[in-house]
């Protein structure tokens, strides 16, 4: 008896992960197939002059990523703030650019979003050349958890949204590593979409870090070029750094980095240059 309930019981689990992946469809379907609320437009209009350069058939895609990332996700908010419909939509909207045309799960590994009304501030343990540990406090605009979380400054947020074409998007640049972090610790090479067969791994390393080297030389010079010091860091913030480029000034990109920017098309599947 024992064993037979045993037996009916692992049934019943293998049964439920088997049909997960179809109620989650299902359930997406469901979400999408409601009206964008009229308000949400308003914001968008507002709040995200990016999306209005956007095609009509990416638009209106964009806005049923929207619909899902924010049924999906949790939003919460720290230092005292008080999450808003406003907050919701300019976040979803920024991010979902980032799997426009691609096949995507939205983000599976992102739980939570946590929005600080400012910088915040985080605490990092360093190692010197000695092999001193040192203690060092940051104001972060933004920070991109493995443990399924995305930490936003509020006002870095909106910022990024209301200059669309400055190559500066916190959201933009977090999503980027949480793509980057699909396959493991970000590292600048994100794993392509299921059944990307246009995706050849050696020719992106190679060209990524050409781009990449340039871009370390220039800061080692204090030449001041289209791209973020920042991006000099370490190839996961390069990735992160020429995403928020690729976005918000892709002609410029276009015509700097051709290379990097054919392999950034390809890899998100959108040509903003020609929006």
């Amino acid at each position: 008896m024992v064993f037979l309930l045993f037996c009916g019981l692992a049934l019943l689990l293998v049964v439920g992960l088997l049909g997960q992946p179809y109620w989650l469809a299902y359930r997406r379907s469901r979400v999408v197939e409601t009206a964008f609320p009229a308000s949400w437009r308003k914001i968008l209009q507002q709040r995200v002059p990016l999306v209005r350069r956007l095609p009509a058939h990416l638009q209106l895609q964009l806005k049923k990523h929207m619909q899902v990332f924010i049924a999906e996700k949790s939003f919460l908010g720290c230092g005292g703030l008080q999450i808003t419909e406003e907050m919701r939509v300019v976040i979803a909207a920024q991010a979902c650019l980032l799997i426009l045309n691609r096949a995507t799960d939205y983000f599976a590994k992102v739980h939570q979003v946590l929005v600080y009304p400012g910088a915040f501030v985080v605490n990092r343990t360093t190692v010197d050349g000695a092999g001193v540990q040192q203690e060092n406090r940051q104001a972060l605009s933004g920070e991109s958890w493995s443990q399924g979380q995305v930490i936003l400054s509020w006002q870095d947020t909106l910022e990024g949204a209301a200059i669309a074409d400055d190559g500066r998007n916190v959201v933009i640049h977090e999503f980027a590593h949480q793509l980057d972090q699909e396959n493991g610790a970000a590292r600048g090479a994100p794993p392509p979409t299921f059944g990307d067969t246009q995706h050849d791994p050696k020719r992106w390393s190679q060209v990524f870090h050409a781009a990449y080297a340039r871009l370390q030389s220039e800061a080692r010079h204090g030449v001041d070029g289209l791209l973020n010091h920042y991006g000099a860091q370490d190839p996961a913030e390069f990735f992160a750094v020429v995403s928020e480029v690729f976005f918000e000034q892709p002609q410029a990109l276009a015509a700097e980095y051709p290379s990097l920017y054919q392999e950034l098309s390809g890899y998100y599947k959108v040509d903003p240059a020609g929006w």
